[in-house]
């Protein structure tokens, strides 16, 4: 597990720090904006990245359980959410910054799942709802093409998973030669030209 941990944790970091990035690219008067995720405006978006990215991320690494009062908030209604997520994302990438935490099992999904799939989806989380958020309001994503790589291998890896669910639509058609990143998107359901997606992973 410890070489899954040296390969995973840096994506961890740097999706992390992008995640906080286009974060702090959110303006107060976009939050009621509508976004390419069903009925969701970017107040609904951010909430939910903001939730399973950082507070779901750190507890899951604790093997602890979100408490009620954090499923229900609006963390948008505090001027400064942004920079609270991005100290939240800090400890929470701190908390998974020992190889112990990657090994055995974590509650996920109902069931449980080992805790180096659980960190990958959340990660993939990071990148690809980060992107959401992006496009909704006028941003961009910036990842490396390692991350995108990692990103589309975790899509794959799971998107069957995800579809059963409805977490993902159907794979978007791009060219072979497309950047990794869109391919990924485009895995998940996501129209990477167009900012089209019909359906949000949970």
């Amino acid at each position: 597990m410890d070489t899954t941990y040296k390969n995973v944790h840096p994506y961890m970091v740097e999706c992390a720090a992008e995640a906080a990035r286009v974060a702090r690219g959110v303006t107060a008067g976009q939050l009621a904006d509508p976004t390419h995720c069903g009925d969701w405006d970017v107040r609904a978006l951010v909430n939910h990245w903001v939730l399973y990215t950082s507070h779901g991320l750190e507890h899951r690494a604790r093997r602890a359980a979100l408490p009620e009062e954090l499923t229900g908030r609006d963390f948008t209604a505090e001027a400064d959410w942004a920079d609270a997520y991005a100290r939240r994302l800090e400890r929470a990438v701190a908390a998974w910054d020992d190889p112990a935490v990657w090994e055995g099992e974590i509650d996920f999904g109902g069931g449980k799942a080992p805790a180096a799939d659980v960190a990958s989806m959340i990660v993939k989380e990071m990148a690809v709802h980060g992107w959401d958020v992006a496009v909704a309001t006028g941003q961009e994503l910036r990842v490396s093409d390692g991350a995108a790589r990692f990103v589309l291998d975790v899509v794959e890896t799971h998107g069957d998973i995800y579809r059963q669910y409805d977490g993902f639509a159907e794979k978007v058609p791009v060219p072979d030669d497309a950047p990794v990143l869109d391919r990924a998107l485009a895995s998940s359901g996501r129209d990477p030209k167009q900012g089209v997606t019909r359906k949000v992973d949970q």
